[in-house]
């Protein structure tokens, strides 16, 4: 399927370079859900930057301790004595398996500071909210990070010439590209190979979880109503199970922090009423919700329901991973039955989202209602006779929120 045998060149890979070209100055830290790219990219950057690099990986059952980590940093400051002043450059991967990694990577990276030397290290890891704990507790001025979201419409697009039907149905995950000629195999591989290993060991296996069922249903559930608003009660009465609302909250939380799913919060001008609000529950990649559905690309379209909400969620999770990489905030709002799908916020603006898979008819209530309680900047309709979801999902969510 692809149309190239080289490993697609992905645009962050330019800015881990320029960041490294450098003088010494910061960690690095890359991070993203799995199956994004994060190791290839390391890879495609140490290949082009002329000076000694060492790649090792955590990813292994046999490497217990931060001992582990000081023996590459010694391996890498030996390439540092054989390349003299142009340094070298030391990448970790996985790095949250090993407990207590940021305090070992806080000491020798001060030893290397204190001794001037110039080696420049980069960290990788698949749970973010685990990385950022580690960053958060002991690394605090020394490191910048790097946000690597799940492919976007334009990537795959351009890396597997796919349509934006395609896209729609089978998400961002490039290494599941070459599978979708063989339905029932792409779904075993995104089940098995993703959600599972996602859930097993970067949630559960790294994280005190005490309801690992619930949890895993929970994942289910937000994937089976991705673009609707559901409040925790009514969650709770769907899993049938022994919970409360503060837990499903925080294992919505987790699901979020592993790239999977979130619950997008509503938009109001009060952050205590945002938080106590029902969420609305949405896929950070369509990959997730078409592969639990049991349905073809061609039943799924003919189904207008259940497409309706794949292109929303869709559109959501486009706007979702470029907030998970710090560039907006996105809310939905909804007063009675009025409402807008999405709501994004960047810095003093306000844009409203409205998406429709079919042809709009006449003005949007909600859309009237938002504007005229909230003033936003900018009001969009994508699909429908708005703007068209391929255009809207081939662009970077910068050029539409002005940023």
């Amino acid at each position: 399927m692809s149309r190239t045998h080289t490993p697609f060149h992905r645009l962050y890979a330019d800015e881990l370079r320029r960041r490294l070209a450098e003088p010494r100055r910061f960690l690095q830290v890359v991070t993203g859900p799995r199956q994004v790219g994060k190791t290839t990219l390391a890879q495609q950057v140490m290949a082009t930057l002329g000076m000694p690099s060492r790649y090792a990986s955590a990813d292994e059952p046999t490497l217990r301790g931060p001992g582990w980590i000081a023996q590459q940093w010694e391996a890498a400051r030996l390439d540092i004595a054989e390349a003299g002043s142009a340094g070298a450059v030391l990448v970790l991967d996985e790095i949250q398996k090993i407990p207590g990694w940021s305090e070992a990577v806080k000491r020798l990276w001060d030893e290397d500071t204190r001794a001037k030397r110039p080696m420049k290290v980069v960290v990788l890891g698949s749970a973010p909210l685990l990385v950022a704990r580690g960053l958060d507790e002991s690394l605090a001025g020394r490191f910048e990070t790097l946000h690597l979201p799940h492919w976007s419409f334009a990537e795959m697009r351009a890396a597997f010439g796919w349509t934006v039907d395609q896209y729609v149905y089978f998400g961002g995950y490039p290494g599941a590209a070459s599978l979708i000629g063989e339905p029932l195999r792409w779904r075993r591989y995104v089940i098995d190979s993703l959600i599972e290993t996602s859930i097993s060991r970067d949630v559960l296996l790294l994280t005190r979880v005490d309801k690992p069922a619930l949890l895993r249903r929970l994942f289910e559930l937000a994937c089976r109503y991705s673009g609707q608003i559901l409040s925790y009660t009514k969650m709770l009465g769907q899993l049938q199970d022994a919970g409360n609302t503060t837990t499903l909250a925080h294992y919505l939380d987790l699901l979020a922090g592993a790239g999977m799913v979130c619950g997008l919060q509503k938009y109001a001008g009060d952050v205590a009423r945002r938080r106590g609000s029902s969420p609305k529950l949405q896929v950070l990649n369509t990959a997730l919700m078409s592969a639990l559905s049991d349905l073809t690309l061609d039943e799924a379209h003919a189904d207008r329901e259940l497409w309706g909400r794949l292109v929303e969620s869709a559109v959501g999770a486009h706007l979702a991973n470029a907030a998970a990489a710090g560039l907006c905030s996105v809310f939905y709002w909804r007063n009675r039955n009025r409402e807008v799908d999405f709501v994004v916020t960047a810095g003093r603006r306000l844009i409203a989202i409205e998406v429709k898979s079919g042809r709009s008819r006449g003005v949007l209530p909600g859309m009237a209602a938002f504007a005229a309680r909230f003033e936003p900047t900018q009001s969009l309709l994508v699909g429908g006779d708005g703007i068209p979801v391929e255009d809207f999902l081939s662009r970077p969510v910068g050029d539409w929120i002005g940023r």
